[in-house]
């Protein structure tokens, strides 16, 4: 008995030696695939921002001839650069998710603009790289969608007086900074000497996007008080949605429907703290929304669903579901943004 009990004891002893092998193989298995997908994150980001300006070439007038585009970190502004000057690839800084891209007229306009992506991969490293303006036309990676105009495009700033939207005709300088941190990529402009109806203000405008999101946040600063500060979304010929929380703390204004280039749906929102804003209205060209003449920082969220994208959004419905779930996030979550 004791002989075949010694050979049960080894025998057990064998198969635990065994199995705790196993586990502790399992667990170098399991920690090896988790720093693999670790590396493939850092390896594979989700957003990207840029400037992209000529260099080789000449001023000669407002536009720039000859040179080959090389992105840079930061820049001030040339007093020559205006719109389509050929300076800067795409007009003017760009960021993205890979959802959605956006771009801001960088210049008198200061308008922001709409990449619709068909793919989720980075996109901005190709765009504006085959010709000036080759991007209005579909690509495989999408297209601009958005006909800014003479509007705000979504979420850029401007000052509503009398009934119209001033854009950044007179300014002294202005400079930007891009960014691409590890789960946020964004821009900052500095736009010193801002000029309208005989006001002038210095302005800082802060704009950053998130991995798997359409959302972009701005976040704006000014050197002194100012009436009619705004932001809005262009009129594309749809009507405007506005709904506030039942707290009454935040509220959005939304269009959807064919109001692309191409055309097919759209939809693009904003989202504002009520605290901040003195009225919803429109004029000519833009749904605006105007902020209290005390603000001197305020942050608002803006997006865009184009329902070209994976898996977009295609009805008016959905698109409005979507908003009612980002707006219910915004007032119970600090998971939003």
């Amino acid at each position: 008995m004791n002989k075949i009990s010694n050979q049960l004891i080894l025998v057990f002893i064998i198969f635990f030696i065994g199995s705790c092998k196993e586990k502790v193989k399992d667990v170098n298995v399991a920690k090896k695939e988790t720093d693999t997908l670790e590396v493939q994150k850092v390896l594979s980001p989700k957003t990207y921002a840029e400037i992209s300006i000529k260099e080789g070439g000449n001023w000669i007038g407002r536009k720039y001839e000859g040179g080959t585009f090389v992105n840079v970190q930061s820049l001030n502004v040339p007093e020559e650069h205006t719109d389509h000057s050929y300076f800067i690839r795409y007009e003017g800084p760009g960021w993205e998710s890979n959802k959605v891209g956006y771009r801001l007229y960088l210049d008198w306009r200061n308008a922001i603009d709409i990449f619709g992506k068909t793919t989720d991969s980075l996109i901005l490293k190709k765009v504006g790289q085959s010709g000036f303006d080759s991007y209005h036309e579909l690509s495989d990676w999408g297209m601009d969608i958005l006909k800014v105009g003479e509007g705000l495009g979504i979420g850029s700033i401007g000052r509503h007086i009398n009934g119209k939207v001033l854009h950044f005709n007179q300014v002294d300088s202005t400079k930007v900074n891009v960014f691409n941190e590890t789960g946020e990529s964004g821009v900052e402009i500095d736009y010193y000497g801002w000029k309208t109806n005989k006001k002038t203000v210095d302005l800082k405008s802060f704009l950053s996007i998130k991995p798997d999101s359409r959302i972009t946040k701005h976040k704006v600063v000014l050197s002194d008080s100012l009436t009619g500060l705004c932001t809005g979304i262009v009129k594309q010929g749809v009507e405007m949605v506005n709904k506030e929380s039942e707290n009454k703390q935040w509220g959005y204004i939304a269009t959807y429907g064919k109001q692309t280039l191409v055309p097919d749906n759209l939809g693009m929102a904003i989202f504002y703290s009520t605290q901040d804003v003195r009225t919803i209205t429109d004029t000519k060209f833009d749904y605006i929304i105007e902020f209290n003449p005390t603000v001197l920082e305020c942050e608002f969220y803006f997006l865009a669903a184009w329902e070209k994208e994976n898996k977009g959004i295609k009805t008016r419905q959905e698109f409005i579901d979507y908003l009612d779930e980002k707006l219910n996030e915004l007032n119970t979550s600090n998971n939003f943004y």
